[in-house]
């Protein structure tokens, strides 16, 4: 009587330790498979030279001096927020609150621009501005870690419900501050006096955020991987229980980091309102809080891998502007390639951590 095989036709087994290459060799490959299944969907729906396309990307990000420091602008903010959110991600406490707290941050940056604009030094003014921002973002974020703590509560939901708290509140004082009565936003603050406006470094508009940033992602770095509260984050991530066993006071850890992680998306929402844009509006982030959780997972909670998440997400979403304009597609084209580039690039993550075996085949080692 013949044998029967029950054993599964595909055997799907989490990876060993792989060596670092492997990681990033998958991930070169699906950019590549990425852009070459770009290449057919535009041949085949608009007849476009591919390789054109792909030069107006280029040229969208890098075309000119003026282009590159917006790319940098974009990716120093988008990396400040998801170095904020990593923390509290690899706590496996589920951040989602990053708009509200950047959007809070950017509130009380403005509050100090209007009320205290003119009336106090300037150094003082920004000084208080800092201090405002990071107080306010703390705040922001320890609401939901304290009632985590306590109580409980679903941190997904409760972080997302803060967000349209603090659009609300924003939203409130927009109208309240608005200029000229009626026009339904703010406008420049302080255009004439630049009060509370974050220096410019030489000729350079946004050296000051890349600067800031840059040395935040240090810290940070050494925060996660060399420190003790880095330690604790990490093993109240991997289990809560074994963090009680060896004595960690996890109610503690949760409430510490969602207070730094809130404060430095403050952060971000000060160097959006004193060093960008000089205004606050309910669509300030611009997405920003949410797409800081791709950034972070896709490197992995490394903030140094971060710098190239985030700056291949900005790339992205300033080329397919780019073909928009120059092609006169319709914007959602560029979201199409955007949309395939990072299908391959998430899915590349499953390889590199799970290993697929068909029946048959010969395990590894």
């Amino acid at each position: 009587m013949a044998k029967t095989n029950n054993a599964p036709l595909i055997q799907i087994s989490k990876r060993k330790a792989m060596p670092w290459y492997f990681g990033w060799g998958v991930r070169a490959a699906a950019i590549l498979l990425a852009l070459l299944t770009c290449a057919i969907v535009t041949m085949a729906f608009t007849g476009i030279n591919p390789l054109a396309v792909f030069a107006t990307m280029w040229d969208g990000a890098f075309g000119t001096p003026r282009k590159i420091w917006i790319l940098l602008q974009n990716i120093a903010i988008l990396l400040c927020v998801s170095l904020a959110v990593t923390p509290a991600f690899k706590m496996r406490f589920w951040n989602i609150g990053g708009e509200g707290q950047i959007l809070v941050g950017g509130l009380a940056t403005a509050a100090c621009m209007i009320l205290l604009g003119n009336k106090i030094p300037n150094w003082l003014l920004i000084c208080l501005m800092v201090i405002a921002s990071l107080f306010a973002g703390a705040v922001w974020g320890a609401i939901p870690a304290i009632c985590k703590a306590k109580w409980g509560t679903n941190e997904t939901l409760f972080t997302l419900m803060m967000n349209y708290v603090a659009t609300q509140l924003v939203a409130y004082f927009v109208i309240l501050w608005e200029v000229p009565k009626g026009a339904g936003k703010i406008g420049i603050i302080n255009q004439s006096t630049q009060a509370g406006w974050l220096p410019q470094i030489g000729s350079y508009k946004y050296l000051l955020n890349v600067i800031v940033v840059a040395i935040l992602t240090a810290l940070m770095y050494v925060y996660l991987t060399r420190s003790k509260h880095g330690y604790e984050i990490a093993v109240v991530g991997q289990s809560e229980r074994t963090a009680r066993y060896v004595g960690i006071k996890v109610d503690k850890v949760i409430v510490r980091t969602m207070i730094l992680s809130g404060a430095l998306c403050g952060l971000a929402g000060l160097l959006l309102v004193g060093g960008t844009d000089h205004t606050i509006t309910t669509t300030i982030t611009d997405g920003r809080g949410f797409t800081a959780v791709m950034v972070s997972w896709l490197a992995n909670f490394n903030p140094i891998s971060m710098i190239f998440t985030s700056f291949l997400l900005v790339f992205l979403g300033r080329g397919a502007s780019e073909i928009s304009t120059d092609f006169g597609l319709n914007h959602a084209f560029g979201d199409i390639l955007t949309g395939i580039i990072l299908f391959f690039i998430i899915g590349s993550e499953f390889f590199i951590r799970y290993s697929v075996r068909f029946r048959g085949a010969k395990k590894e080692g």
